[in-house]
């Protein structure tokens, strides 16, 4: 079996592959760009896998008139820039010791060696520069099942890093099988460390919450979450039942990770995510009229295009109520719309706080009119 790509192909990455080779060293794809591949998934980076340690990889790509950038040399890794392409060239390792957050690695010349320290049976499969694929750990199957499966035994895997956790729902919400259903194995083991979780940096497990609900379709790997006590110690209190009626109604919408968290719910989301201020004041206004009357074009004026859309998208699917006829058109008429009045037209009448209350109240008839009252109708 070969891959194939425009990303295989390119003269830098095929200059480099050669470098290596031509000293007698192995330069093989692997994870990402080789599991995408098989898959028809658009390749975004490339990762190359070698028996040559840090500084001769280092060495020979500057000989050779590449650009060397020592990304993570202590882990051995370095990132060589060829043809404008970057391309992460890591030694072949072996895991000494791990505490579920980091590992102690040795450089190792197998490449069974460095397969068995990977995370997913899917991320164990290598290529090289012809795209023959190399398969040490007998994972295409599962990919080909689009099984997501842990290397070896999945106590484990996790124990190593207890982020795993966390990828194993992702990985299945971009790559499983929803049909076939959550490995049963991988499953229980993520429900029996649970506590592992907590010894997580809360940015690691918002990044991976991010790309978790950025998938097409994360219902049932939340739902899996739910199911196995992992949603409750990432998100307390979070609900998933309203995440799949949101996807439905979704339909052609470009998914928003953050419109499906604000239907999860959960307390000090922005703090256990360690979201940003603007992300916590979005997630705040599209919660907040989940449970409010404002029409679409209402919610376009008070929140703009993206939010306005994101708030009748999350209000119908906590309701399960279906979605109101024209409201995209309508979203986007509020968001263009102006508010009719100013200060300036109560003035001779009012001042000082009662100005301020009037406008308010014209505003708030305004809105509930669906933004159809004149500056006539709201001064007379």
């Amino acid at each position: 079996m070969k891959v194939s790509g425009d990303w295989l192909e390119h003269p830098g990455t095929q200059t480099l592959c050669r470098v290596l080779e031509d000293a007698g060293h192995q330069a093989l794809f692997v994870g990402g760009c080789v599991r995408n591949a098989l898959m028809g998934v658009e390749v975004a980076d490339i990762d190359i896998a070698t028996d040559a340690v840090p500084e001769i990889v280092s060495a020979l790509a500057e000989t050779a008139g590449l650009r060397v950038v020592p990304t993570g040399i202590d882990h051995g890794t370095v990132t060589v820039i060829a043809g404008g392409v970057a391309h992460e060239v890591t030694t072949f390792r072996q895991d000494l010791q791990t505490d579920g957050r980091h590992a102690v690695v040795a450089f190792s010349t197998l490449v069974e060696e460095d397969a068995a320290r990977r995370d997913f049976t899917m991320n164990a499969l290598y290529a090289d520069r012809t795209g023959a694929v190399m398969d040490p750990l007998g994972g295409l199957p599962d990919l080909q099942a689009r099984r997501v499966r842990f290397v070896g035994e999945p106590g484990a895997r996790i124990a190593e890093d207890y982020l795993r956790i966390l990828r194993f729902f992702r990985f299945f919400a971009h790559y499983g099988n929803p049909d076939g259903g959550i490995d049963a194995e991988g499953l229980a083991a993520c429900a029996a460390n649970l506590d592992g979780i907590e010894a997580l940096s809360r940015e690691r497990i918002g990044a991976e919450m991010r790309k978790l609900l950025a998938a097409p379709d994360p219902a049932p790997a939340v739902a899996s979450m739910a199911a196995s006590g992992v949603l409750g110690i990432v998100l307390p209190g979070a609900d998933a039942r309203s995440l799949g009626p949101l996807v439905h109604l979704e339909g052609q919408c470009a998914p928003r990770w953050l419109r499906r968290l604000a239907v999860l719910g959960g307390q000090d989301v922005g703090d256990r995510l360690r979201l940003s201020r603007r992300e916590v004041a979005d997630l705040c206004r599209i919660r907040d009229e989940t449970g409010n009357i404002h029409s679409p074009a209402a919610l376009g004026f008070l929140l703009g295009d993206s939010l306005g859309a994101d708030a009748v998208l999350a209000r119908a699917a906590v309701l399960e109520q279906p979605l109101p006829e024209g409201w995209e058109a309508e979203v986007a008429r509020g968001a263009a719309a102006e508010f009719p009045l100013r200060a300036a037209d109560l003035m001779g009448r009012l001042q000082g706080p009662a100005l301020g209350a009037a406008l308010a109240a014209a505003r708030a008839r305004w809105l509930a009119s669906n933004l159809t009252l004149t500056r006539a109708q709201l001064l007379g």
